[in-house]
């Protein structure tokens, strides 16, 4: 029926609707103020890794002054340039992130269902005006201040309120605030107040926002970057007594630069920028497949998901319910009840999709609507699995009731046998997997004593896509679990259909009956739940975490919402959850489909792959050049090695270093971060709570950086005896390092999951070395940096090195993948 009758009023029109969305302005209050760029850009400073650089800074330009400003301070630029560039990133990284979070955000507003037109449209919460007619069910938060018109009773949770947890009743012409929590039946409002002047003037902050918060993994990594930061101070700080201790106070000033350069080798300065981008990249390829990520700190657990619990309902089925058969002696009367238990409305197609399923069979087989007034209604809710709409007729009260047939059977008249065949009936049906509703009714308003109408059978197609999904899951150690409030042989119907491997269905009688040592072992054992209500999950989610499993919970009603909050990762439904559901969860389908989930969980893993990647690829770089700054010093000493000044001669030099750090390491970090993989559905889920790197990793890392050195170390040794001189060698040993730098991405990538092609590292890759060739050949650059111009034997020397080094690096990976595989395996 139209909205009109329905509710007593038309509604607006779209044009007033626009009018007074002007004059009062949007239904949220005013978003907080977002950061100016210059801001973020300084923020970028509070960095213990940043202090070190700027005390470097400091320290290279009082040196200069002390000297009279004589010269350039070319390892001050160096370090001041490193400083900006790092911040710049860092700022635009945040930019983009906060910039993907609002964009999710918007993807993620409430929305109502308000009168326009004469006719109920979903719109955004936020574009609700005085005059509005809502429609509320249980499960939604009352999106502004409004007056209850419908002549039905609504409850209320207004604990956000009063602090009260008891529900409050409301009829007709009582006063509903926003950000309330409609706890029981439907009933239409007229929006009173919106925004700002609504009682609670919060519903922005209430309802869909995002919640930017740290993930357990930034958390991680920014203690390590706090270890890393207080570790490579007192390595710097060491380093530059000894060299005061051996090169004596003259030379102070070269000793503290070097010690100052080799923290910036070894300092990761790229961690947060790169972090912040994969997430912020990461969420929105997410959010392109039709899961909104409320909760960052989800996005960890989602990529280590073990167990995915799922509806059956509109995830794994389509939710385009239709009436197979109507099993009725009656059928006039049984279309009667189809009708008059139901609170659809066919004209807005709004409600529930089964609800809908049957007015349209009714209307199909030409049965007039219903035009008695209303006297009573209890709604369908999980508890009752029924519902009752009581209707004033010519000869006084009928009571209509539908649900399931183990519930309204034993309220009506029937003898033992009748009602046993009746349930066999339903069994049957069932056991097909189409879903069975018993239809009763009875004069006056009761609930029992009712005479059995009928039963109406309607199919749910599964969704085409599901079954693969499924199969993808369980190839990437996933295991599906369905939960659902159906019959037990509907539910195995659905499960055979989609291919999930069942034994045995578990209702929610039995998990009840069930120690807890019970429930765990059938939580362990059992993948298909039946006849299991909302609050019931919570035990089944409970026992799965303590089993040692990472689970996901897909819900869209309000009793959801504490299995939800207790998962790992809680997914609410979008198209048909409730505000409650939406709220408790961090994930929320836009679409509803299971193929979502798995696609989410592939999105998260590839997420935590690309971080893995970009921290061995870090600690690669940084270790080799560690390692090799240090081992150079010390030999240099060792065999008296110096220049004509009587100064140490080193590997490289401090602005040597400086440079190779600000131009190789960013781009091939950042590629990394975008990084694209192409069998990570293949792999085991890792643990939850795992290290920053895994056992493979710091093989790796650990290997890759001792034979990377020792191969540079091979140049040192092999260069002078060819008859190149000193600064030739330092020449061949920057090329090798930056090269060894660009290429180490690629061998980085191949530890964990196999990647695809990446153009992102092929082009950082091609860059770098372009660069590099820029340096070489550029006079001015060269004399800048003190590097020399190398000839061709020289120039092969660096490339077999650099190639060798390489493949070092593909050996090590492919080495360290295959004895964690064994490992596991084992």
């Amino acid at each position: 029926m139209p909205g009109s009758a329905a509710t007593g009023h038309a509604g607006l029109t779209n044009a007033r609707a626009a009018a007074l969305l002007r004059e009062h302005g949007p239904n949220a209050m005013a978003e907080a103020k977002r950061d100016s760029f210059p801001r973020r850009v300084l923020r970028q400073f509070k960095s213990p890794l940043i202090y070190i650089l700027l005390f470097g800074l400091a320290f290279e330009t009082l040196v200069w002054l002390r000297d009279e400003a004589r010269g350039f301070p070319l390892e001050g630029i160096a370090i001041g340039l490193l400083i900006a560039v790092n911040a710049l990133l860092g700022a635009i990284q945040d930019q983009r992130s906060d910039n993907a979070l609002a964009r999710l955000t918007s993807l993620s507003a409430p929305k109502a269902w308000a009168l326009r037109e004469g006719v109920f449209t979903q719109v955004p919460a936020r574009e609700l005006v005085p005059g509005d007619v809502v429609r509320l069910e249980a499960g939604d938060r009352v999106p502004a201040d409004a007056t209850l018109l419908s002549e039905a009773r609504l409850t209320l949770d207004e604990s956000i309120l009063t602090g009260e947890s008891f529900p409050v009743e409301k009829t007709p012409r009582d006063e509903l605030f926003a950000g309330t929590l409609v706890a029981n039946g439907k009933a239409h409002a007229l929006v009173t107040r919106t925004g700002a002047q609504s009682a609670l003037g919060k519903l922005a902050t209430l309802l869909g926002a995002i919640e930017k918060t740290k993930t357990p993994l930034e958390e991680r990594v920014e203690r390590l970057g706090h270890v890393l930061a207080r570790l490579i101070a007192g390595l710097a700080i060491l380093l530059a007594l000894v060299g005061v201790w051996l090169e004596g106070t003259e030379r102070l000033a070269d000793v503290v630069i070097f010690a100052v350069a080799l923290a910036v080798a070894i300092v990761p300065e790229e961690l947060p920028a790169v972090l912040t981008l994969t997430l912020a990249l990461g969420v929105e390829r997410m959010a392109r497949k039709n899961a909104i990520v409320r909760r960052l700190a989800s996005v960890e657990a989602l990529g280590r998901v073990s167990v995915i619990c799922t509806d059956k309902t509109g995830t794994i089925t389509q939710n385009a319910m239709s009436v197979r058969s109507l099993l009725a002696p009656d059928e006039t009367r049984a279309l009667r009840v189809l009708q008059a238990a139901n609170d659809a409305d066919p004209s807005a197609r709004v409600g529930d999709p089964l609800e809908l399923a049957l007015l349209d069979h009714a209307k199909a087989q030409g049965a007039p609507p219903p035009i008695e007034a209303r006297a009573s209604h209890r709604p369908f809710d999980s508890a009752t699995k029924s519902m009752r709409v009581t209707l004033r007729e010519a000869g006084g009260l009928v009571s209509y009731l539908k649900g399931a047939p183990e519930v309204i059977l034993p309220k009506c008249r029937l003898a033992d046998a009748q009602r046993e065949a009746w349930l066999a009936k339903a069994a049957e049906h069932a056991a097909l997997g189409e879903r069975v509703l018993a239809l009763a009714s009875g004069e006056g308003e009761r609930e029992s004593d009712l005479d059995m109408v009928g039963l109406v059978t309607l199919w749910d197609a599964p969704r085409p896509e599901v079954p693969a999904s499924i199969q993808e899951a369980r190839r990437a150690g996933i295991r599906v679990v369905m939960i659902t409030g159906d019959h037990p042989a509907t539910a195995a119907a659905i499960a055979r259909a989609v291919g999930i491997r069942h034994e045995r269905v578990t209702t929610g009688a039995q998990l009840d009956a069930m120690t807890p040592e019970e429930a765990a072992s059938a939580a362990r054992a059992c993948d298909v739940f039946a006849r299991v209500p909302p609050d019931r999950k919570l035990r089944i989610v409970e026992a799965l975490q303590a089993d040692g499993e990472v689970v996901a919970m897909t819900g869209d009603g309000v009793n959801d919402a504490p299995a939800l909050k207790k998962a790992d990762v809680g997914i609410a439904m979008g198209q048909r959850g409730s505000d409650v559901a939406r709220e408790a969860a961090s994930l929320v389908l836009v679409d509803d489909n299971f193929r979502t989930i798995v696609d989410a969980v592939a999105e998260g893993r590839s997420l935590t792959e690309n971080i893995q990647k970009f921290l061995r690829f870090m600690f690669v770089i940084h270790t080799a050049f560690f390692l090799l700054l240090v081992g150079g010093a010390i030999g240099s000493y060792l065999v008296g090695l110096r220049d004509e000044a009587g100064a140490l001669i080193l590997p490289l030099t401090a602005l040597q270093i400086l440079w190779i750090n600000m131009l190789a390491d960013g781009p091939g970090s950042f590629a990394l971060g975008v990084d694209k993989n192409a069998d990570i559905m293949r792999e085991r889920p890792k643990p939850l709570k795992g290290p920053l790197l895994d056992r493979a990793s710091w093989t790796f890392v650990l290997v890759t950086a001792a034979l990377r050195t020792l191969v540079a170390f091979g140049i040192l040794v092999a260069l002078p005896r060819l008859g190149y001189s000193i600064l030739e060698t330092q020449t061949a040993i920057f090329a090798f390092e930056y090269l060894g730098q660009v290429l180490v991405a690629y061998p980085s990538r191949r530890v964990g999951a196999k990647p695809t092609q990446s153009r992102a590292v092929h082009a950082a890759t091609l860059a770098g070395i372009a660069v590099l060739g820029t340096l070489l050949a550029w006079p001015a650059a060269r004399g800048m940096l003190g590097l020399a111009a190398l000839d061709a034997t020289a120039i092969a020397i660096v490339l077999a090195a650099s190639v060798a080094a390489w493949l070092i690096g593909e050996s090590t990976a492919r080495f360290a993948r295959k004895r964690d595989r064994e490992t596991s395996a084992a």
